[in-house]
């Protein structure tokens, strides 16, 4: 995909593209295969997929990569710490065992390259001195799926064994679907704010600090904060979680105009109760909301071959 395009205008390529209206769905099969303009059939299960555009296709695509990479193996043990750990760059750095100015310009070529995108704490830690890591997102998911689960197999996968691979993906494969549903509930709220609003989100992502982080916190142009909670689990979320979300925005020294909290799987009847003007809350079928008009105009041109 272009350097510049966004999560949200990947999506929405992806499923114009592949014919895909359903959420859950669209949401499986885009943590897989986002952002590299490939075709993909959802009637086939997104194991059997995988299997036969990625590991059946394992050298032409390792191939492709390593024109970005360079084949360099600095770049590839970072790309990997990154794709299963924390995001932070310290944390990366340390996993690799790769000193710390080698593994900064490492970030700065993988950026320049389109690999890697900055992500940054909406607001700054309240102790001025206190050193928080940048984080790192990979710009296309494939490219994280593709560092996380192939990468670290490769020999297996070369071999065409592939039962080590898919022992590590079931166990992982919740977690990528989540985090793509948390980056596009960050483009929902600001679609949904700024549609219904005369003071639009100028910045939206999440606050961290060395002590504490919140799933996600807005800023308009105002000044004014909202912050959210997303909840993944099985069970429904509760009023604790807003009071917890309460908790954290007063111990960052926060103050919000609004609360969010969106939920996989429902609210519980007493967070429903205090929904109100300033708690707003949301649920996966939401979501649905950023397909609506879809039109060949939101086809992005892809830099990969196709597979």
């Amino acid at each position: 995909m272009s350097k510049k395009s966004n999560i949200l205008q990947q999506f929405r390529s992806f499923c114009y593209q592949n014919s895909i209206s359903n959420i859950e769905v669209a949401l499986e099969y885009f943590a897989v295969f986002g952002g590299m303009g490939w075709y993909v059939d959802t009637s086939v299960p997104l194991d059997e997929l995988i299997e036969e555009k990625v590991l059946n296709n394992y050298r032409y695509i390792h191939g492709d990569i390593t024109k970005i990479t360079k084949s360099k193996d600095t770049y590839h043990k970072i790309l990997s710490a990154l794709a299963l750990g924390d995001r932070r760059e310290h944390s990366a750095f340390k996993k690799s065992r790769i000193d710390r100015e080698e593994g900064e310009e490492s970030i700065d070529y993988l950026i320049d390259e389109g690999l890697l995108k900055n992500d940054i704490s909406i607001e700054k830690p309240l102790k001025e001195h206190e050193k928080v890591s940048a984080k790192l997102l990979f710009a296309e998911p494939f490219m994280r799926f593709w560092f996380a689960l192939i990468s670290p197999h490769y020999k297996k996968i070369k071999a065409g064994e592939y039962e080590e691979f898919m022992k590590r993906w079931s166990e992982l494969k919740l977690e990528f679907t989540n985090h793509i549903t948390q980056q596009l509930f960050f483009e929902l709220i600001k679609k949904a704010h700024n549609e219904n609003s005369d003071d639009p989100i100028i910045k939206i992502g999440s606050y961290w600090d060395t002590q504490l982080e919140i799933d996600l916190l807005a800023k308009t142009k105002s000044g004014k904060f909202i912050a959210g909670s997303c909840k993944f689990s099985k069970a429904k979320a509760k009023k604790s979680e807003f009071t917890k979300l309460k908790e954290l925005c007063k111990l960052a020294e926060i103050e919000a105009k609004y609360y969010i909290i969106f939920s996989k799987n429902k609210f519980s009847i007493e967070l429903k109760k205090v929904k109100s003007e300033k708690l707003y809350l949301f649920s996966l079928k939401n979501l649905g909301a950023l397909l609506i008009d879809l039109t060949e105009k939101d086809i992005l041109i892809s830099k990969y071959k196709k597979y």
